[in-house]
């Protein structure tokens, strides 16, 4: 047995497993680690690992032995009963106090489950989020753990020196809270990772489709972009992603792809915490289902030939027109990760914790998928106000929409008048219109619900709280319905 215990055991040899642990041996901590197929094991140390601070375990009492105490154990295998039966596995090799880290895209309640059952055998459990794919495992992800708080001492030094950082040192990596807010934060992040890819796309198919622009016409505008507001990851690799020929037939890259897209489930999950939690999140979800809507390719192809939209060549002038499609595009980000905040507030509310928004903001600055310059702003925005009820409120982001609005609305009348199809950027202008509506038309619907079903409504000249009904018919009788939210 090696002199050198292990600081921290990984589990779960795939690339991401593997570019943690030369990540975190980079950093000068010891890294014990176990794969279920062992072979993969001696790959490693012997690959890409040679020669580093690297301790190979064919077995989990094996890795167990290797790792200093209170022992720190990263699980890396793929969500679901793989984790329970892992954690399963460890129990009986660990002692109080020692800790399970889960590191996988995990749905949050599954996560809240694990902290509680291990809780009760004396074992700390974190589940934390990491985003940045592949390369920012490597080189620095963001990291958002939550979980059992006295975890957070014995884990914070590792996680904060391989997270990435801002320009000022800061690593993007802070405790997010308790139980499962962790996993439910990165969850959020990739609902709004679904939402930012999806408007980027309605973008490049607008100027592909009305503007007839070609690839390299487009790659200068998303480099042009990638100066300004839009200032993202996101952006910066669509414009290296249009400068890629393919190389078998010498078309753009993008023209040999199939336009169907597949999808982990994280967004999903985003969006029916929305609707579980009753938030307003439909950007987010409206990027799921275009997703699901890709995925059809042979129907699309079918109904094309039998379904008719306008045919029309764009007349305009098409700098004035990308002019306005920036615009849009920064207008329905703000409305994307606004959705996305308004999500993780109420969850905050419904499970008590106790999070900092503007904190989430600056761990996502670095790192991961959806790092853009203007997390800075909403930052700013938390600062100013921490009990922020909507980032449309600040005064940053209201002066922004405002100049938006003109060049916004034109690119979803000229989508509609060329039969392109925008689900994010047309959905973020609806949410924009009914957040800022003092009356919407929710009395019809309240007073539809109560006629067929006796449910009731509030009155706009009574106390909020006070519930009505109304015998529409004449035969209906004073009795109603109970009320409740589903």
């Amino acid at each position: 047995m090696p002199e050198k215990k292990a600081d921290i055991g990984l589990v779960g040899l795939a690339v991401m497993g593997e570019n943690l642990i030369l990540n975190m041996e980079s950093k000068g901590f010891t890294v014990a680690c176990y794969n279920r197929t062992v072979q993969k094991v001696d790959d490693f140390v012997n690959g890409r690992g040679n020669g580093k601070k690297i301790i190979g375990c064919h077995t989990i009492e094996e890795m167990a032995a290797n790792l200093e105490k209170p022992r720190r154990i990263m699980l890396m295998v793929k969500a679901g009963q793989p984790v329970d039966d892992f954690i399963e596995q460890l129990i009986p090799h660990l002692e109080q106090g020692d800790i399970i880290i889960d590191g996988g895209n995990t749905h949050f309640p599954d996560t809240i489950r694990r902290a509680k059952y291990l809780a009760g055998k004396g074992l700390l459990f974190v589940g934390t989020g990491v985003s940045g794919g592949e390369e920012g495992a490597l080189k620095g992800p963001a990291i958002m753990p939550g979980g059992n708080p006295a975890a957070w001492p014995r884990v914070k030094p590792i996680f904060q020196a391989i997270a990435a950082k801002v320009d000022d040192g800061s690593p993007c990596c802070q405790w997010i809270g308790s139980d499962g807010a962790g996993h439910f934060v990165k969850m959020t992040h990739n609902g709004i990772e679904y939402g930012d890819m999806q408007l980027i796309c309605e973008a490049y198919h607008l100027m592909a489709q009305a503007l007839g622009m070609s690839a390299a016409e487009m790659r200068e505008v998303f480099a042009r972009w990638n100066q300004g507001d839009l200032d993202s990851y996101l952006i910066q690799i669509t414009r290296d992603i249009l400068a890629k020929t393919d190389p078998e037939t010498g078309k753009p890259m993008l023209d040999v792809i199939l336009d169907t897209a597949g999808q982990k489930g994280t967004g999903k999950w985003a969006s029916a915490a929305g609707l579980d939690l009753g938030i307003g999140i439909p950007q987010i979800a409206e990027a799921v289902f275009a997703r699901c809507l890709s995925a059809v390719k042979e129907e699309r192809v079918a109904a094309g030939r039998k379904l008719r939209g306008p045919k029309k060549a764009f007349e305009g002038d098409k700098a004035k027109f990308v002019a306005n499609l920036e615009q849009a595009v920064y207008a329905a980000k703000i409305c994307s990760y606004a959705q996305g905040f308004q999500l993780m507030r109420a969850a905050a509310q419904e499970y008590k914790w106790d999070i900092e928004f503007g904190e989430i903001a600056m761990i996502w600055r670095n790192g991961c998928i959806i790092r853009a310059r203007f997390l800075g702003k909403i930052k700013e925005a938390f600062d100013r106000k921490p009990d922020l009820a909507n980032l449309l409120l600040d005064p940053y982001f209201k002066k922004v929409l405002a100049k938006a609005q003109r060049g916004w609305r034109n690119v979803v009348k000229t989508a509609v008048s060329f039969g392109v199809p925008i689900p994010a950027i047309g959905t973020a202008l609806n949410y924009y219109d009914s957040y800022r509506s003092e009356r919407l038309p929710a009395n019809l619907l309240q007073a539809q619900r109560d006629y067929f079903g006796a449910h009731t409504y509030e009155r706009v000249d009574k106390p909020r709280g006070q519930f009505f009904h109304t015998d529409w018919t004449g035969a209906g009788g004073s009795t109603s319905a109970s009320q409740y939210t589903a």
